[in-house]
């Protein structure tokens, strides 16, 4: 949640909610919550899981319709697979 709530601080176009999925269940039920980060923009699009920072802004761009450019750079080091649970 924290680069969501990075996002929201860097821009006044960016709005960061944070819900416990448990303590809401008809928000889990509507946006059908099944796994922990859950990220939903502007009610229309969703992703689920933690990613790194560069993918998890792409991912939120694309959600909200705006076109991004995506690099054709392998990492450096190693990469690391993130299961939610």
């Amino acid at each position: 949640m924290s680069l969501a709530n990075r996002m929201a601080l860097a821009s006044p176009q960016v709005k960061a909610i944070c819900v416990e999925a448990n303590e809401f269940p008809y928000l889990s039920n509507q946006f059908r919550v099944r796994g922990v980060p859950h990220t939903v923009i502007n009610r229309k699009a969703a992703f689920v899981g933690a990613l790194p920072e560069p993918d998890f802004v792409a991912a939120v761009l694309e959600g909200a319709g705006v076109p991004v450019e995506h690099s054709h750079e392998t990492p450096a080091g190693p990469t690391t697979d993130i299961a939610a649970s």
